[in-house]
């Protein structure tokens, strides 16, 4: 009998999307289905975590604004 996953269709810059791609492939526990460059579709449930993983990549990759060089 086939089962059901509830999922959340998300719509993002292919940038973002990759950064998710990079995320769900340590473990394959967020993304259902990939439709095309800027669309994904993800489990419900796992929603919030990769958020927060998403918020922890960008962080890390911004340069704070008084270490740039905007003098």
């Amino acid at each position: 009998m086939p089962r059901a996953i509830r999922g959340v269709l998300i719509e993002c810059d292919p940038s973002i999307k990759s950064i998710i791609v990079q995320i769900d492939a340590e473990d394959h526990a967020y993304i259902v289905e990939e439709l095309d460059d800027q669309t994904l579709v993800v489990k419900e449930n796992m929603l919030t975590s990769l958020k927060m993983k998403l918020d922890e990549k960008l962080k890390a990759t911004q340069i704070p604004v008084e270490e740039s060089d905007l003098d």
